[in-house]
């Protein structure tokens, strides 16, 4: 396949996570009372992309590199067109009618490339279970065109062999962190050094992407606040869904993109620790 049309199926499956991001903006079918919070990771480099969502624009231009929402979402279908950055609804390059958005989540989905360098979507649930007073949680996610890592603070292994699309995570004091990414078991730093300010009660979240062929890797971070504890307050929330115990709902999800990237593809081509891992 040659670059052009490989950035063409990227594009794809880019746009196949990030028509989730502009639902808020446009009218819905709720089918539940129930709302999901949804955010957007574009993590293909190259691909700016448009989202037409019930018909009307909901981002323009949308780059690699950033995140987008999160939005409260009603549950419910949304007809979804998707096309390259400035062309309208009508020149759509992949099209989903009846899109399935779950309630009750908090949901990352991550357009990005596999340790191989195709384009993928994976969709993690994120764990907003409560912090206890001056912590916070970070977790680094593997989503770039590499192998195996070790995520290091203070030029230490914390993050043992993280793959890709897998996550780890730690709860540990609020504070600045100095932290770097290397090839798993060597001092080779591919990321980094970054510093990151983990403040109370919230979750950082780190995105690993781009590619170690192309020399784009990079990282970009996501932040969710209001995660204190409340006295009598009851921990909630889920892991990353690259992991075990995934619930059916949310493989439903990452199914539904992964139809628009298939359907695409026929059209085009003829980021003191204990740690936890997955």
């Amino acid at each position: 396949m040659d670059l052009r049309s490989l950035r063409r199926v990227a594009a794809g499956a880019a746009v196949a996570a990030l028509a989730f991001v502009g639902i808020g903006a446009v009218g819905a079918t709720p089918a539940f009372a129930a709302s999901a919070k949804v955010s957007v990771v574009h993590g293909i480099p190259n691909t700016p992309v448009d989202v037409y969502v019930n018909g009307k624009k909901t981002l323009d231009d949308f780059k690699p590199g950033t995140v987008a929402g999160p939005l409260s979402l009603p549950a419910g279908s949304y007809d979804i067109a998707l096309t390259k950055p400035g062309d309208p609804v009508s020149k759509a390059i992949l099209k989903a009618d009846n899109a399935r958005v779950p309630g009750g989540a908090n949901i990352s989905i991550v357009a990005h490339l596999d340790a191989a360098g195709k384009p993928k979507i994976t969709p993690f649930v994120n764990d907003v279970g409560r912090l206890a007073p001056g912590k916070a949680r970070l977790i680094v996610r593997h989503t770039a065109a590499a192998p195996a890592v070790d995520v290091r603070a203070g030029g230490k292994p914390v993050f043992k062999g993280l793959t890709n699309p897998k996550e780890a995570k730690a709860v540990l004091d609020m504070g600045k962190v100095s932290a770097d990414v290397v090839l798993a078991g060597t001092d080779n730093v591919v990321i980094g050094p970054k510093d990151l300010m983990l403040n109370e009660g919230t979750d950082t979240i780190v995105y690993a992407i781009g590619s170690a062929k192309d020399k784009s890797l990079t990282v970009v971070a996501q932040t969710i606040g209001g995660l204190h504890s409340t006295p009598g307050g009851v921990p909630s929330g889920d892991g990353g869904m690259a992991g075990t115990g995934t619930p059916t709902w949310a493989w439903a999800l990452a199914g539904a993109g992964l139809l628009l990237l298939v359907g695409g593809g026929a059209r085009l081509a003829g980021r003191r620790l204990a740690t936890t891992g997955r």
